[in-house]
């Protein structure tokens, strides 16, 4: 009788139950419409495409045709236009020197409505943190970017490029291309496995690892929820199977990394061991997490070293492998580019087959025709920022605060009212006498500002050293029946990969 009597009080609370959920949703549909009038009225005054009142301008910036609509819309809008994901996330698009330095000089926060779907794999980390966590971890870190702490690393790339064209060696046939993203991919994780955390992956050779696998996929899958509205809700997308699968990866992702923290930490509390470190000729960026301490002698926590370390390996190596993929389709594409860099190494180099710190600062016209490439093809596309105050632009337009800002690097650097002629390769661009000319928001492949990239000097090292040995053993010409075709998951990359022809010179 008393199971009857329960069943019956549940039946007559499920009217009620069903009204609280009722009115719940009611609620939040009513907040997120005031919203959109806010962003609406904030925008009005800028320009922009047409919106879907779904959909936004995201059927219009499928991963194929987006840089192209991109890069008409910079030419369309040379300024800056509204750009909407879905119907209620709206964005101010930059695409020029003058609107960048208004936002990018200051400190504005990341735009978390995008970057918090990067948060339950990095954690809260340089790239997410706001105030004043961020200004204490990214005083904590920069030590870790001395030119004292770069200078060992680049034998350590070395060898792991060395392995890489090894590699190239077995692979190559005369009439055969070889596809170069995956393994440049491998040989930037190895990299920087050993320069950051002293951790010998064998990653090049065992590309099966589960947690190698884990994080080849983990970004795709971010730039997957961005590209789906109903994704961007996090209840629909942690019910979801992509979701599920997201969840699942991350978890690996930091198994790994709290292993690798942990086995790191038990070796630290032996003091004769942590002499050594303190002595030893260089200190690897997990050393320096772990012994970081600020004025008031409080370090790290676990959750922050995590985030620290998950959020290096996320910048450290994806968008490294984009820039040096794109660095050797570029030469590749430009045989009398190719050869005067390959000029310059070998004089630079004489005798020797490998890289040194001190030859890095004089490869002159290899250098100029990085950054060109930087400029045709940057790794990062798009940065955004949540406006911590009003903003004034140049001609007189504003923003409130709280409005999301983007600066699409892409659209920037292709910008026909910035740049001559923006989609040929000339590195003269970079001859001092024409950057000395040049607006000097006009070329951000490292974003700008307070909040510039700390990894740039490292991400710029590596880009010389690998652009260096392979020039020195391999010629490079393009594949004409394979073009890459350009798409953004999070960072540029090839839909059908970037194959090349390599020719052994010795």
């Amino acid at each position: 009788m008393s199971s009857s009597w329960l069943s019956r009080d549940v039946f007559q609370m499920f009217p009620l139950v069903a009204a609280l959920c009722l009115t719940c949703l009611l609620l939040k549909i009513i907040q997120m419409y005031w919203r959109k009038q806010e962003i609406e009225k904030a925008l009005g005054s800028f320009p922009g495409a047409p919106t879907h009142w779904l959909y936004g301008h995201i059927k219009l910036i499928q991963q194929e045709q987006e840089l192209d609509t991109t890069e008409s819309w910079g030419q369309k809008y040379p300024n800056c236009h509204q750009l909407w994901f879905g119907p209620f996330l709206g964005f101010l698009q930059i695409n020029h020197p003058d609107y960048a330095k208004s936002v990018f000089s200051r400190g504005d926060p990341k735009a978390l409505e995008t970057y918090n779907f990067l948060l339950p794999w990095i954690g809260q980390g340089l790239l997410i943190l706001d105030g004043s966590r961020w200004f204490q971890h990214r005083r904590l870190l920069t030590p870790g970017f001395h030119y004292d702490v770069l200078k060992p690393y680049v034998t350590l790339m070395a060898d792991s490029v060395q392995e890489m064209l090894d590699k190239w060696e077995q692979l190559i046939t005369q009439d055969k291309s070889v596809e170069i993203f995956q393994h440049i991919t491998l040989m930037t994780l190895d990299s920087i496995m050993k320069c950051a955390f002293s951790y010998q992956s064998n990653c090049q050779t065992n590309s099966d690892n589960k947690y190698i696998q884990t994080i080849l996929n983990l970004s795709h899958m971010v730039y997957q929820r961005i590209q789906n509205p109903l994704h961007h809700s996090d209840l629909i997308y942690w019910l979801s199977s992509q979701g599920r699968h997201f969840n699942k990866a991350c978890k690996l992702s930091h198994l790994h990394t709290d292993k690798v923290i942990r086995e790191r930490k038990e070796a630290l509390k032996d003091e004769r061991v942590l002499e050594e470190i303190l002595k030893k000729r260089h200190l690897d960026f997990l050393d320096i997490l772990l012994c970081a301490k600020d004025e008031n002698g409080n370090g790290l926590s676990d959750e922050d070293l995590r985030a620290e370390v998950d959020t290096f390996m996320f910048e450290g190596h994806d968008t490294t492998a984009s820039g040096i993929s794109w660095l050797l389709y570029c030469m590749a594409m430009h045989p009398e580019h190719q050869q005067r860099c390959r000029e310059e190494i070998q004089e630079i180099l004489g005798d020797r087959d490998t890289v040194q710190w001190e030859d890095l600062g004089k490869m002159t016209y290899t250098t100029m025709c990085i950054k060109e490439s930087l400029r045709l093809y940057p790794p990062v596309l798009q940065v955004g920022r949540k406006l911590s105050t009003p903003v004034k632009f140049d001609d007189g337009r504003t923003l409130p605060k709280g409005c999301l800002v983007s600066l699409t690097i892409f659209g920037l650097h292709r910008n026909p009212t910035v740049w001559d002629n923006p989609e040929v390769f000339d590195p003269s661009r970079f001859l001092p006498e024409n950057s000395a000319s040049r607006h000097p928001y006009a070329f951000l492949p490292f974003a700008a500002g307070p909040r510039n990239c700390i990894g740039q000097q490292f991400a710029m090292n590596e880009m010389k050293v690998s652009l260096a040995l392979t020039l020195l053993r391999f010629e490079l010409s393009p594949d004409p029946d394979k073009p890459p075709i350009k798409i953004p998951q999070i960072i540029l990359r090839s839909k059908n990969g970037i194959y090349l022809h390599l020719r052994k010179l010795y």
